[in-house]
């Protein structure tokens, strides 16, 4: 139970030390950096919609197929 909780922590001060790190040497300014994340997320979100909607519409057509009567 101790090495996980020091694991644990050895991970969440990784994260934070990480995160404090990339935040200092990002390129960009904040503003910029989340109007470009949020951009990424939005198309992101976009991308998979359409792959769960193109999924589901082949998906449907395949359960009409099963259901359809055999001659």
């Amino acid at each position: 139970m101790r090495r996980m909780f020091g694991f644990l922590i050895g991970l969440f001060v990784g994260g934070l030390f990480g995160s404090t790190i990339a935040i200092l040497l990002a390129p960009k300014s904040g503003e910029e950096l989340r109007g470009q994340l949020r951009g990424r997320a939005s198309s992101f979100v976009d991308e998979v919609r359409f792959a769960a909607d193109t999924r589901r519409a082949e998906l449907e057509r395949h359960l009409a197929e099963l259901r359809a009567p055999r001659s």
